[in-house]
């Protein structure tokens, strides 16, 4: 192993991945020095790929190769004695987007990708070996290379009002393959280097802000916006000249690589085998990478993630999170079906029938992100009371956080009003309902309103597994109905499933998408069918695991089965979630519509009665029933427990009829639809890709209808 890191990589030939650079788009990096006030120069690259701050600075093969040539130049220039630092930044708002995932996978063979990770090493480390120190100022968005061009460097600062600073690789099934794994646990200590890593990752891929980042000690200074540069330019004039010192307070000993860094990993290891089961491969890979981080050379920490990188990219993780990620960057932007937005109505004021929990959630989120007025009601005068006070407290707790300030938590709070007197609902362009699961119901509550409301006001039911064409039947004006479903926690999950009846107007599906899009959501179109989407496919997995408990399977036996699928949580562990009665409504619901391919079990409303039904340990995952609900059960439950194959091939097979059934009933456009959903209605893993790509790579599709919902299947090349 040679010591430094530009011998390591000299002699690599990388004209397998330089051919094949067609349609990068190129992030140039032109060079201007810069005169310190000291008189000594530093001389600044810009990354610029001359778009917008839409489309970020990424960094391909090309990118790198020209970035190279220029440090080489530099390189020569400080050997020269001509410049006496190396500055590197970005476009405005931008540092750089990482590598281009396009690029990545792109390559052919394994040996292309680990080129791949050596020409980003070979390139980014040379900022560590140019004779003079290197700053890396870090003007916005740094997220997986992007940082690493700043871990590289000698020096970091940071703009106060940078968008996102992350290594979100694990989220994607790879792990940080430019230097991040062992740059980074060596320069803020392990337990933060964990949680940048893998744990923000896993957690929805969760990004740093700038002063979390400074906290954290990946960044050496912080400074404002308005005179970012500025101040950055005289802070490393600083220094170089002494005058200022850096002082890394996160940045491990040799005491605590003996003893904090192995305990740190040994738990961390306990965590994810708790939380995520040992399915998904790159957050064990990156702990590994993290855990011999503590020792060795800079070179032998590059040439570990060479390796690795190489193995994951060419993985069918890999393969479904870039599927997956497609959908959610492009896909989830652009509805498919959706009508022209210009037959949306302009949505002025918004009602919403109901007080409860559900309902002064839509309020909340309808008056932050619309900015309208938002107009509650329900049975009583004290219900009411109660839900605007909710929802006022609710934008206190926003407001005690800074996310708002006081002028604009005051005017939000002035938005909410809640009433009786459903006469007041006259000017609402849009009115969705938040009330008891029940048709019956929903149609008294939409008949109420719809004497108040003007002709062209759009109508909008949360429901989660009723017909909404039967929900409708007593409007005088059902072409206005369309449904509107949630997912809960309703602030947080991505996902509106947006309903169309055979009757809904252009104009009132037309303003959904709009409204979804205002709220920040991603909405799916879909046919009105039983439980739509994800509450169908849901109600599949739910009622498998049911089934095999009924047969006599211990309730963990039957969570163990169902950890191939890699999803964030056990099927009664996702039940507890929802709770036991919705669980239970679900399943009569869609039992009752497709009675031969949904399993229900009347017992299931005797559980559901129960304040606890299942016992947890510390790491949430279900462990069995409390010993109420195995009294419940006892007499339920039969003899014939089933094996962790059968159950695992049961709701494999399960899911590829229903969802073969649901492409041809047109229940969505594509399957990429039923994916869509998935992932951000049910947090299906990207490393799955959503459910179809894995019932392809596991033969579920074959066994069911002789085909592939993919072809060819989503597969790594490691595979192919």
């Amino acid at each position: 192993m040679t010591n430094t890191v530009s011998e390591q990589y000299a002699n690599i030939d990388f004209s397998p991945i330089l051919a094949k650079t067609e349609g990068e788009v190129i992030t140039e990096s032109p060079v201007r020095d810069v005169r310190l006030p000291s008189g000594k120069v530093l001389a600044l690259i810009t990354l610029d790929n001359g778009r917008d701050h839409t489309r970020p600075n990424t960094l391909g093969p090309a990118t790198m190769t020209r970035l190279g040539e220029t440090l080489e130049g530099l390189k020569a220039r400080a050997a020269a004695g001509e410049i006496q630092a190396v500055g590197i930044t970005g476009k405005q708002y931008i540092l750089a987007a990482g590598a281009d995932l396009s690029d990545i996978s792109r390559v052919g063979s394994p040996a292309e990708a680990k080129l791949v990770a050596q020409l980003g090493h070979k390139v980014l480390g040379m900022l560590g070996e140019l004779g003079v120190p290197t700053f890396a100022f870090v003007n916005g968005l740094a997220l997986g290379g992007g940082l690493e061009i700043a871990l590289n460097s000698t020096y970091r600062t940071v703009d106060a009002s940078a968008a996102a600073i992350a290594l979100p690789e694990v989220f994607l099934g790879i792990i940080p393959g430019w230097g991040g794994a062992y740059l980074l646990p060596n320069l803020i200590g392990i337990e933060n280097a964990l949680e940048v890593v893998i744990s923000n990752p896993l957690k929805q891929n969760r990004m740093l802000k700038p002063q979390q980042a400074f906290d954290y000690g990946i960044v050496d200074a912080i400074f404002p916006a308005a005179t970012y540069l500025e101040d950055s330019l005289a802070w490393a004039d600083g220094v170089l000249g002494k005058t200022i010192k850096v002082e890394r307070k996160n940045e491990p000993g040799k005491i605590e690589r003996l003893t904090k860094w192995p305990i740190a990993i040994k738990m961390a290891r306990g965590m994810l085998e708790s939380k995520i089961g040992t399915v998904p491969k790159s957050p064990y890979y990156a702990l590994e990478l993290l855990d011999k981080a503590k020792s060795g050379t800079k070179a032998e920490g590059f040439a570990r993630e060479d390796e690795a990188l190489a193995e994951l990219v060419t993985g069918d993780q890999f393969a479904a999170s870039m599927y997956a990620f497609d959908l959610v960057q492009k896909r989830a932007k652009r509805p498919v079906g959706a009508p022209d937005k210009a037959l949306a109505k302009k949505v002025t004021k918004v009602g919403i029938i109901g007080a409860g929990l559900m309902a002064s959630q839509f309020a909340l989120l309808f008056v932050r992100r619309l900015q309208v007025p938002v107009l509650i009601t329900d049975l009583d005068q004290a219900r009411v009371d109660k839900g605007v006070a909710y929802i006022h407290d609710e934008i206190g707790k926003l407001e005690a956080k800074g996310r708002l300030d006081a002028d604009s938590a005051n005017k939000l709070r002035a938005l909410v009003t809640g009433t009786t007197d459903k006469s007041l609902y006259a000017d609402c362009d849009f009115v969705i309902e938040a009330v008891f699961e029940e048709v019956g119901v929903k149609q008294q509550v939409f008949g109420e309103i719809e004497q108040h409301i003007a002709d062209d006001a759009i109508l909008a039911t949360n429901t989660s597994s009723l017909s909404v064409e039967e929900i409708g039947a007593k409007l005088a004006h059902p072409e206005r109905l369309v449904g509107f479903h949630f997912f809960n926690p309703v602030a947080v999950m991505p996902l509106i499933e947006i309903v169309k009846t055979p009757h809904t107007a252009e104009e009132a599906l037309s303003t959904a998408f709009v409204v979804a899009r205002g709220l920040g959501k991603n909405a799916v179109l879909t046919a009105d069918a039983p439980g739509f989407v994800v509450n169908r496919l849901l109600a599949k997995v739910m009622g498998e695991a049911a089934r095999a408990v009924y047969e006599g399977t211990p309730v963990a036996d039957v969570e163990k089965a169902f950890a191939p699928l890699g999803l964030p949580m056990g099927p009664f562990q996702l039940i507890d979630l929802v709770g036991w009665k919705v669980a239970a409504h679900v399943q009569d619901t869609m039992s009752h519509a497709f009675p031969d391919r949904f399993y229900a079990n009347e017992n299931f409303h005797a559980l559901a009665e129960l304040a606890e039904v299942v016992e947890k340990d510390k790491g949430g995952r279900v462990t069995g029933f409390t010993k109420e609900a195995a009294k419940v059960v006892k007499d339920a439950v039969g003899k014939a427990p089933a094996s962790a194959d059968t159950i695992l091939r049961r709701v494999q097979d399960g899911l590829a009829q229903e969802i073969r059934i649901m492409l041809d009933e047109g229940v969505v456009p594509e399957v990429q639809d039923i994916d869509l959903c998935l992932i951000l209605g049910a947090g299906w893993p990207f490393i799955d890709g959503g459910a179809t790509p894995y019932l392809d790579r596991e033969g579920a599709s074959e066994r069911v209808f002789a085909g592939t919902f993919h072809t060819p299947a989503i597969r790594g090349i490691a595979a192919s």
